[in-house]
Protein backbone atom coordinates (compact mmCIF):
# COMPACT_ATOMS: atom_id res chain seq x y z
CA UNK A 1 0.00 0.00 0.00
CA UNK A 2 1.57 3.67 -0.98
CA UNK A 3 0.57 6.33 1.14
CA UNK A 4 1.28 10.45 0.89
CA UNK A 5 2.89 12.29 3.66
CA UNK A 6 2.25 15.68 3.53
CA UNK A 7 5.14 17.90 5.02
CA UNK A 8 5.31 21.84 5.67
CA UNK A 9 8.48 23.98 4.91
CA UNK A 10 10.25 22.78 7.26
CA UNK A 11 9.38 18.61 7.11
CA UNK A 12 7.62 17.92 9.97
CA UNK A 13 4.45 15.83 8.53
CA UNK A 14 0.68 17.59 8.75
CA UNK A 15 -1.24 14.46 8.04
CA UNK A 16 -1.15 11.55 5.29
CA UNK A 17 -3.31 10.70 2.60
CA UNK A 18 -5.28 7.67 1.99
CA UNK A 19 -3.40 4.21 1.27
CA UNK A 20 -3.56 3.31 -2.45
CA UNK A 21 -3.22 -0.25 -3.94
CA UNK A 22 -0.27 0.72 -6.19
CA UNK A 23 2.14 3.57 -6.90
CA UNK A 24 0.83 4.54 -10.11
CA UNK A 25 -2.67 4.93 -8.45
CA UNK A 26 -0.90 7.26 -5.54
CA UNK A 27 0.46 9.28 -8.50
CA UNK A 28 -2.27 9.96 -10.06
CA UNK A 29 -3.91 11.11 -7.34
CA UNK A 30 -1.97 13.80 -6.66
CA UNK A 31 -1.95 15.11 -10.17
CA UNK A 32 -5.41 15.91 -9.39
CA UNK A 33 -4.63 16.27 -5.60
CA UNK A 34 -1.72 19.05 -5.43
CA UNK A 35 -3.24 22.26 -5.75
CA UNK A 36 -5.99 21.47 -3.21
CA UNK A 37 -2.89 20.28 -1.30
CA UNK A 38 -1.00 23.40 -1.34
CA UNK A 39 -3.65 25.72 -0.60
CA UNK A 40 -3.86 24.13 3.01
CA UNK A 41 -0.28 25.02 3.94
CA UNK A 42 1.39 21.73 2.28
CA UNK A 43 4.41 22.34 0.82
CA UNK A 44 5.56 18.99 0.25
CA UNK A 45 4.87 15.39 0.10
CA UNK A 46 6.52 12.17 0.70
CA UNK A 47 5.72 8.90 -1.02
CA UNK A 48 5.79 5.68 0.78
CA UNK A 49 5.69 2.55 0.30
CA UNK A 50 4.17 1.29 3.88
CA UNK A 51 4.33 -2.53 3.32
CA UNK A 52 8.45 -2.32 2.91
CA UNK A 53 8.56 0.75 4.95
CA UNK A 54 10.34 2.75 2.97
CA UNK A 55 10.00 6.18 0.91
CA UNK A 56 9.84 6.18 -2.80
CA UNK A 57 10.41 9.92 -3.06
CA UNK A 58 9.69 13.34 -1.78
CA UNK A 59 8.87 16.45 -4.04
CA UNK A 60 7.64 19.72 -3.55
CA UNK A 61 3.76 21.18 -4.36
CA UNK A 62 5.26 24.75 -5.69
CA UNK A 63 3.94 26.09 -8.67
CA UNK A 64 6.51 26.10 -11.58
CA UNK A 65 6.89 29.49 -13.14
CA UNK A 66 5.61 30.22 -16.35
Amino acid sequence: MFVWHYLDETGVELGTSAPFPDQASAEEWMGDAWADLRERGVEQVALTDEGRGRRIYRMGLAEEPA
